[in-house]
């Protein structure tokens, strides 16, 4: 039996959670801090990761956004007029192919897309500094396996 871990019950032992259990509670309370800090921007995780993608590859057309963010050409078109209406992306024709149309981030967009991400990163650090540096270590290279671990498996599915 590994040490400190009752392998029969799935619990820790002197603990009442399950490892899986503690990781969904963790991930619950994230999504939650998260979607709070999106509602004083009035942003919705959809919306985020639109701006997001175009953030870091830049004006795109729309299919290909669809594709970065794995969600029907449909979809794509709600998020983009969401974004549109509050001047954090605009449309403009593609010069390579007229009746394509490219999809980019606004000035006022990419201002936006900084000042959540630093909510966001003061979030996090709040709550990494409840641990020591050694745990924060620890807990990195954890995740780190965790992600391969579950992107190798992933990749095996497919």
């Amino acid at each position: 039996m590994a040490q400190g871990r009752d392998t029969t019950s799935g619990r820790e032992a002197g603990g009442d959670e399950t490892l899986p259990e503690a990781f969904r509670s963790v991930a619950r309370q994230l999504r939650d801090t998260s979607q709070e800090t999106l509602a004083r921007w009035d942003i919705s995780p959809s919306h985020l990761r639109a701006l997001s993608v175009l953030m870091r590859h830049g004006a795109m057309r729309m299919s290909a956004l669809s594709d970065h963010l794995h969600i029907a050409a449909r979809s794509t078109t709600e998020v983009v007029d969401a974004l549109e209406a509050r001047n954090l992306v605009r449309r403009r024709p593609d010069p390579g192919d007229r009746r394509a149309t490219l999809a980019e981030l606004t000035e006022h967009g990419a201002s936006v897309l900084d000042a959540i991400r630093a909510a966001r990163g003061n979030e996090a650090e709040r709550a990494f500094d409840q641990l020591s540096q050694e745990d924060q270590a620890d807990l990195a290279r954890i995740l780190r396996t965790l992600s391969a671990a579950l992107q190798s498996a992933h990749s095996h599915r497919t």
